[in-house]
Parts: C-alpha cells; sequence; structure tokens
C-alpha cells in the first residue's frame, strides 16, 4: 500500500537538498581545500547532484560539484618544471618576491638591487633572450 507518490517524494528530497545547497558556506569550504589540497576557487562552481546518503553508518549529505581551479606552471628555458601551483595570487606566501634577476642558469632574488633596478636587471635579462632568440632565427 502506498502512503504517497514516488514523485512527491522525489520533488521534496530535491526541494531539501536544493535548500541545504544554498545554505553552504562556500568561504569555509574554499578554507579546507586550500588547507587540504592547497588550491583556491574560482567563480565557476557548477552544481552537478546532491543526494542523502550513508557514509560510516551515518546519514551525510552528498553534493557534487565541477570547480575551475587555477593552474601557474613555471619553467625554465630548457623546459623542466620549476614550480606547478594551484594558488591564486592573493593566497601567495607574502615573503615571495616576485621580482628575480638571473643569476648564471638559475634564477635567484637578489637582495642587494632596489625594485626599480630589479626591474631594469629583469627588463635587460629578457632583451638579451630575445636577441639570442633573434640570432637564433638568422
Amino acid at each position: 500500500m502506498k502512503l504517497t507518490s514516488q514523485d512527491n517524494i522525489a520533488k521534496s528530497e530535491k526541494e531539501f537538498i536544493d535548500t541545504i545547497n544554498a545554505e553552504l558556506d562556500w568561504e569555509a569550504i574554499e578554507k579546507l581545500l586550500l588547507e587540504k589540497h592547497k588550491f583556491t576557487l574560482q567563480e565557476e562552481i557548477d552544481y552537478k547532484n546532491g543526494n542523502l546518503i550513508v557514509y560510516n553508518d551515518n546519514i551525510a549529505y552528498k553534493f557534487d560539484f565541477e570547480i575551475k581551479v587555477p593552474l601557474s606552471v613555471i619553467f625554465n628555458r630548457e623546459g623542466e618544471c620549476l614550480e606547478i601551483s594551484t594558488l591564486r595570487d592573493d593566497f601567495e606566501k607574502e615573503d615571495e618576491d616576485p621580482l628575480m634577476i638571473e643569476d648564471e642558469d638559475e634564477i635567484l632574488p637578489d637582495k642587494n638591487f632596489t625594485p626599480d633596478d630589479k626591474t631594469d636587471q629583469i627588463a635587460s635579462n629578457i632583451a638579451d633572450m630575445i636577441s639570442e632568440i633573434n640570432e637564433g632565427d638568422e
């Protein structure tokens, strides 16, 4: 003997899941992602599915999303990966110095230069690289 229709149950479950989804704390979720997986969320977060499940013998809610993750890849002129990061610029360590100069075959921060000197040195290094590339084309 049916007590209600399957359609009514499905509709009510969907409304219940949608209500929970609407109240998710995305700042807390982003903090957990940063701590656990070392990446942050971008604007696009696509909700795919939500459901009531049993997890470790407890009732729980499972929400599936597709997210866009920022990715930065740094590699040298030989094609070797120097760094790969999924952190946004505003989450990078404050003590990192983005202005670098080339020292032999390594890229190292130079503590003796002022920011203007570093910028001039970087521009000079880039000009030298472009000259080398142009000489290779001849």
